[in-house]
């Protein structure tokens, strides 16, 4: 990989969900402690999947990875870091006030923003502070997905902003003592980051036209914030063996298009390619390999005979989505939830899912809740009976909500109250609070129509979840009372009449297991999932190119994985020649055509 030739000590790795920052950034890590540099590898991703990726379980802090003598890794986890930060705030105080206001104290730093600033703080320590990771020749951040990535990397400015306007001490995550006291740390954070000898900021993508946008549109925000040492990693790129293999050559054609047609900014970026691989990216020796060697002509392992099968059989594959679209409209109304890890396809599946109701003359409005979201692109731009489409803005919501607290909490304040106010809605948390209440809103919308939610990848999503409690004591600070939405929020996601919550998968080990611990964290939220869509599927399809069919034998694995251990209902949408972009396309996905293998 070309960016590890001439490397700084910083590696900062993003991009949408799904394109394989963690493959990428892991091969980096174990390529550099190969060469034997010191190597500590972070993620600050909340659905985080170094631990399979490496063979090793991680903690909290760093971790030796055994087969690599030089590389340690960690997962930055947001609610220790959260009770670290809560502690580090209270703890000096315990013995110097009464109870009830350390009580008070310990309620401030409960609000649902606390887990974010908490991990910042975490996050600006190994960054900014040299000493943190002074044994380290190298840091390398494998980074949550894009929306959450900005969010993040806008905070040191955001944060430093808000305690120079301040003067009252106070904000939603209580006393700002302790954030001054940060105040130096994030700046050298700021500086750390757009430090072009100190940081390389590593855009991976794949040769998909709306992974390109999403990169672009990264890489003019990072360069509006100061990073501009930057690198374009384009992995998975596929090329065809076979050229009587029909849909090997329209992976190739949609590969080629893609890069042919990627935006302008990406274009003058250097750049690196990696070639698309017969399985997924687990263990060292894979990770070793990765971006050095092209896969296309490997077989299958002797270590993995199970992927050698014969393969299933087409009376053995779950059914299409289509056969579950009768069940799901059935209610006449409700929720229905796409949920998954980035780049699964939750987008597709949403939109796919929404014409068809729409089409049975159902009213349905799909939105999304995810930071990067696609929806418009999906549906083309088409105008369909039945069927509005939107988007959970976090501007829109925030000033809504800013004006709605302003109107009611701020109604019996004084001119220097109102002042007070208006300072506090300025704390980047009330974006959160506001992005959580509109997603009540359009859940609570499922009580007389069709409401199909794109959310936001794993982590995002189940954060969003977790934080109704949080968020009820968050609220109740600057208004008389909970909404009606967020109060029957709960028991509507947990009504399974009401809501149908749809997990996306792929047919590989990292996209099922997350999905399985999405299902984990559900059940112990009294969440049932309604069924898993397995997407993106080879297994159908008659393919003949060398790679294609071994990964065809490599994906069986998992979805024999999901029908037998995890889904009570499964679906199963097979790879599309054409983009599932548009009613036409959408229905096709929605057949996932079979052939004869």
């Amino acid at each position: 990989m070309e960016f590890l030739k001439h490397t700084t000590r910083n590696l900062f790795f993003t991009g949408k969900g799904g394109v394989g920052k963690t493959s990428v950034a892991c091969a980096s890590a174990v390529q550099l402690a190969d060469a034997g540099q010191r190597v500590l590898l972070v993620s600050t991703d909340p659905a985080s999947n170094l631990d399979e990726v490496l063979g090793t379980p991680l903690q909290h802090h760093p971790t030796a990875i055994p087969s690599i003598p030089n590389l340690h890794a960690m997962n930055l986890d947001p609610e220790q870091s959260a009770a670290d930060y809560r502690e580090r705030m209270v703890g000096p105080y315990r013995t110097l006030l009464p109870a009830a206001a350390i009580a008070s104290m310990e309620e401030q730093f409960s609000g649902s923003c606390t887990l974010e600033i908490a991990a910042f703080d975490e996050f600006s320590r190994l960054l900014g502070d040299a000493s943190a990771t002074a044994e380290f020749d190298h840091v390398i951040f494998d980074t949550a997905p894009t929306g959450h990535t900005l969010r993040l990397l806008t905070l040191p400015s955001a944060w430093s902003g808000f305690m120079e306007r301040n003067t009252t001490g106070t904000s939603c995550l209580g006393p700002l003592a302790g954030l001054q006291a940060q105040q130096a740390l994030y700046q050298d954070t700021v500086k750390a980051l757009s430090d072009p000898a100190t940081t390389t900021l590593i855009l991976v993508t794949r040769a998909e036209a709306t992974a390109f946008r999403e990169a672009a549109r990264t890489s003019g925000e990072l360069l509006g914030l100061g990073v501009s040492n930057q690198h374009l990693v384009i992995n998975a790129i596929f090329r065809a063996s076979d050229i009587d293999d029909k849909y090997a050559m329209a992976m190739q054609r949609r590969s080629d298009k893609a890069i042919a047609e990627m935006p302008q900014v990406l274009q003058s970026l250097p750049r690196t390619s990696i070639p698309l691989t017969a399985g997924g990216i687990l263990g060292v020796e894979t990770l070793r390999s990765l971006g050095e060697v092209s896969h296309a002509d490997s077989r299958c392992s002797a270590a993995e005979p199970e992927l050698c099968s014969s393969g299933i059989k087409h009376s053995e594959l779950p059914m299409s989505l289509s056969a579950m679209i009768d069940d799901l409209a059935a209610p006449g109304h409700g929720v229905i939830l796409a949920m998954g890890k980035g780049g699964v396809g939750k987008t597709t599946v949403a939109a796919a899912v929404a014409v068809a109701l729409a089409e049975r003359g159902l009213e349905v409005h799909l939105s999304t809740t995810d930071p990067a979201a696609h929806i418009a692109a999906a549906v083309a731009g088409e105008a369909y009976p039945n069927l509005t489409v939107s988007r959970i803005d976090p501007a829109a919501e925030t000033a809504k909500y800013s004006r709605e607290v302003m109107t009611n909490a701020g109604a019996g304040l004084d001119a220097s109250g109102k002042a007070l106010l208006e300072e506090d809605l300025r704390s980047p948390c009330t974006e959160e609070i506001a992005v959580f209440r509109a997603f009540a809103d359009a859940v609570a919308e499922g009580t007389n129509r069709f409401v199909v939610l794109d959310t936001a990848p794993t982590g995002h999503t189940v954060l969003l979840l977790d934080s109704a409690l949080a968020y009820h004591r968050e609220v109740t600070r600057q208004t008389s009372g909970m909404p009606e939405a967020v109060e029957h929020l709960l028991p509507r996601l947990r009504d399974t009449q009401f809501t149908r919550v749809l997990i996306v998968t792929l047919p590989e080990a990292t996209p099922v297991h997350e999905a399985a611990q999405l299902q984990r964290d559900l059940r112990r939220a009294q969440i049932e999932p309604y069924a898993w869509i397995i997407n993106n599927c080879l297994s159908p399809l008659h393919v003949t190119d060398p790679l294609l069919v071994e990964r065809q034998q490599h994906e069986e694995k998992y979805i024999r994985e999901v029908v037998t251990e995890q889904a009570s209902r499964t679906a199963l949408i097979a790879w599309q020649i054409e983009p599932p972009v548009g009613s036409e396309k959408l229905k096709r996905a929605l057949q996932a055509e079979v052939t004869m293998r």
